[in-house]
């Protein structure tokens, strides 16, 4: 595990991915030149559950496109637990695997510490992507009123990028949010 990163307001660590990822070249274009940097930054906010994954799916399907560079974001309690760094590292690297088969874009991962809304809303002040993607629960409005959602409190607070937030499977024919 690599060292730990104090900003001003919350700890992170990047999280090294596996060498077996091709490293993409950046494409030359005549009318990309100078200051101007070609693709967009999209960031995934991931967790261990199947719901994060179909957004995973979702956005790398329907958003990604060659040039873009995919953040994925995973936001836990505590940053020196040893085996959830393992384990997300484990789920990070084989993510970027994928993104790459099918949209070849380059995967760049991040493992925030503290309440997993504020850091995913923090990350995206950092970034300034042009999409930030998550999934849900699918839970109701009163069960999330009473629990709280992280799906929620970013559509609320995050006000640098689009927030996309992918139903789950179960959801059916439901349109994205």
């Amino acid at each position: 595990m690599e060292t730990v990163m104090e900003d001003e307001e919350y700890n992170w660590c990047e999280v090294k991915l596996h060498s077996m990822i091709p490293i993409v070249p950046e494409p030359e274009l005549e009318r990309e030149s100078g200051e101007r940097r070609r693709g967009r930054d999209i960031m995934i906010a991931i967790d261990h559950g199947p719901n994060s994954k179909h957004a995973f799916d979702w956005a790398v399907t329907h958003l990604c496109r060659l040039a873009d560079t995919l953040h994925l974001v995973h936001a836990v309690s505590s940053l020196s637990n040893q085996i959830v760094y393992e384990s997300t590292q484990g789920l990070m690297e084989k993510l970027a695997v994928e993104a790459f088969s099918v949209a070849m874009v380059k995967t760049v991962a991040r493992i925030v510490e503290g309440d997993a809304g504020k850091v995913i809303c923090k990350e995206a002040e950092r970034l300034k992507p042009s999409a930030v993607v998550m999934g849900t629960r699918g839970r109701g409005l009163f069960q999330s009123v009473l629990q709280g959602s992280v799906a929620e409190h970013c559509l609320h607070n995050c006000k640098i990028a689009p927030i996309i937030v992918v139903p789950g499977k179960d959801a059916g024919e439901v349109s994205v949010i």
